[in-house]
């Protein structure tokens, strides 16, 4: 393999590792309106409570299209979200532990549907999060959408 191809070859490799990175969003305050296009004149699907979790798959001016935990994509006003990176528990209940192991103890749990903070992934399985109410642990990532 020449050179070139080489730099090619890996400048395309890790463009497409790139492309397969995705973003997180959150609703930042109070209620946002869900819409099936990018305008206020569209059709209203939903509305969603701050800290929802959302992964964006495009943005506009002014527009952000999400996909949902549920797979769902829809239009938020971009004003309405953050950068700030929670997850949502998908488990009937997810055990937030000391440390990223399972018979670590228990630091608090958390019930379907309850959004998370997430700080950190430690890229063996588990990811580091906090509670609105403050309690930082570790859930499997297994357990949580978002990340």
């Amino acid at each position: 393999m020449s050179k070139l191809t080489f730099i090619i070859a890996a400048l395309w490799a890790s463009a497409s590792n790139f492309a397969l990175a995705a973003d997180y969003l959150s609703i930042a305050e109070g209620p946002a309106i869900f819409y099936d296009a990018p305008s206020t004149k569209a059709k209203k699907i939903f509305v969603g409570s701050r800290y929802l979790p959302l992964e964006q798959v495009v943005s506009l001016e002014g527009w952000v299209k999400v996909r949902d935990s549920s797979g769902n994509l829809s239009w938020v006003e971009k004003r309405k979200v953050s950068d700030k990176r929670m997850v949502l528990v998908t488990a009937p209940l997810a055990s937030a532990r000391k440390i990223p192991k399972s018979e670590a103890p228990v630091v608090f749990q958390a019930s379907l549907n309850v959004a998370l903070e997430w700080l950190e992934d430690t890229h063996i399985g588990w990811i580091k999060v906090r509670h609105l109410d403050g309690a930082t642990g570790y859930v499997r990532n297994s357990e949580v959408w978002g990340y």
